[in-house]
């Protein structure tokens, strides 16, 4: 990765339901092979979604949003975020998204689990891998003051203004 970029890449991970914003326009750029009736999601083409964004992670100042942080590539990351919340909230966020009771179900235990967290701390360097709690509006507010702070230091580590 380039040592020129003159922001960090964020990676924000999290179970469905932790605070994410949605993949759409990824999908847009059709990276996706089939839709998934049983999931009601689509399949993506990973190596076809890493070759689309390599030459735009390369300048860096991009943050990635996925449900899982483990495809994209170590070098890559400067920050990784794993937003967690409570099972039960969880699992009335993804009730009023609709989500299939099967869906919810794994969705809930992958976060009970821990999965996210595992991934990205099998997938990263400890020091860059942060867990922040992502229950309310002022956990997002604080998780946004946080990572603008980081941010900032990062940059000063680097003497960018």
């Amino acid at each position: 990765m380039s040592t020129e970029r003159t922001s960090p890449v964020i990676v924000i991970t999290g179970t469905p339901g932790t605070g994410k914003s949605t993949h759409a326009q990824i999908l847009e750029r059709g990276l996706f092979e089939e839709y998934d009736d049983e999931w009601q999601s689509h399949t993506v083409d990973e190596d076809k979604l890493l070759d689309e964004l390599e030459p735009i992670v390369a300048e860096g100042g991009i943050v990635l949003d996925w449900h899982t942080c483990e495809a994209f590539p170590e070098r890559w990351a400067d920050l990784v975020v794993v937003l967690r919340c409570d099972h039960t909230k969880l699992w009335e966020r993804l009730e009023k998204r609709a989500y299939t009771l099967k869906k919810i179900q794994e969705n809930n235990e992958a976060e009970i689990m821990q999965v996210v967290l595992d991934e990205a701390r099998a997938s990263y360097a400890p020091e860059i891998v942060v867990e922040l709690n992502s229950e309310s509006m002022e956990d997002l507010e604080a998780n946004v003051a946080r990572i603008v702070t980081w941010i900032t230091a990062w940059k000063a580590d680097r003497d960018i203004a």
